[in-house]
């Protein structure tokens, strides 16, 4: 059976405070953390190095690499450096990102995106997981070889039933993003499942991405939220994410309450453990809570998040 797990998304201004985050987290029992790399800010793969280095037993995971400007085997060779300083704790999660990013900032053709993940995730697993690839797609082309294999799980980002088909099908997990509880439960696991019984092979775990607000004031978490997430209301294949769970206001691009409610695990420790709990309920194999940090003191905001997500136990 697939262990249960509660992680955390660490983010911070520079990699000195997303270092000592980590090392806070680790201390408080958080039992994972993810990293994300978008745009031209700092970069995962190197904070997760330098993490593996100074930590002794956290998980460590990228959610996520976006594919388009690195190939596989440059990600693979970070990897291994990773792998091996902390073997058995790191998890590579990759996605294509979105166009605003991949077009506007790198100026790539955000063409085929479920192609360009497919044939990544066909590149890097088994280059990473065998030692060595031979492959020719319509985006990649691989040989390589490793000195030897590394204990490294490769899992994709997915939002439509689609992607999480396809994870189910290649990846060794499917990783959420701000899609509501009944929309994991509806689309997400069933398409997993179907990816998997495609590809002939066992379905892989959900890891439920969702944003975690520990606040009471309801009206500070919805004013954070739009601060802090504003995008995601604005990007279509999120617009459209959340049209088919139910919340068609998505359309407008903007987070409504309703929205927020439904998505935003927040209140006081009680409600957010009740909510994450739920997400286990549901079906996720893991929940990683990205942080919405509320109120006047925004450290005391992420302490608080941290030292409840050290304590919440799947089973309880």
């Amino acid at each position: 059976m697939v262990e249960k797990r509660l992680g955390v998304a660490i983010a911070g201004p520079d990699a000195g405070t997303i270092l000592a985050r980590i090392d806070k987290a680790e201390s408080l029992g958080v039992s994972a953390v993810w990293l994300t790399t978008g745009g031209a800010g700092l970069d995962g793969l190197t904070i997760l190095g330098a993490a593996a280095a100074q930590t002794e037993s956290i998980l460590l995971g990228t959610s996520i690499i976006p594919t388009y400007p690195r190939h596989p085997v440059a990600v693979a060779q970070q990897v291994q450096v990773i792998a091996q300083l902390a073997p058995g704790r790191f998890r590579l999660g990759v996605g294509p990102s979105h166009r605003p990013t991949i077009d506007g900032m790198f100026g790539m053709d955000f063409g085929a995106p479920l192609t360009n993940l497919r044939e990544y995730l066909q590149v890097i697993k088994p280059l990473l997981q065998d030692g060595s690839v031979e492959f020719e797609g319509q985006q990649y082309r691989a040989r390589a070889a490793l000195t030897s294999p590394v204990d490294v799980p490769v899992m994709a980002s997915a939002l439509r039933s689609a992607s999480f088909e396809l994870c189910g099908a290649e990846a060794d997990g499917a990783i959420s993003w701000v899609c509501p509880p009944q929309y994991l439960r509806d689309v997400a696991l069933p398409a997993i499942a179907a990816g998997a019984k495609r590809a002939g092979r066992p379905a892989p775990p959900l890891v439920a991405h969702v944003p975690v607000c520990v606040h009471e004031d309801p009206d500070e978490v919805r004013e954070a939220v739009r601060a802090q997430a504003a995008m995601y209301p604005r990007l279509r294949l999120y617009q459209r994410m959340f049209a088919a769970a139910g919340y068609p206001e998505a359309l407008d691009g903007a987070w409504s309450d309703a929205m927020i409610e439904g998505v935003v695990a927040s209140g006081d420790e009680s409600s957010v453990g009740g909510r994450v709990r739920g997400l286990f309920e549901m079906g996720a194999t893991e929940v990683l809570a990205s942080l919405i940090l509320a109120g006047p003191d925004q450290e005391a905001s992420l302490d608080r998040a941290l030292r409840l997500l050290g304590k919440v136990r799947p089973e309880e």
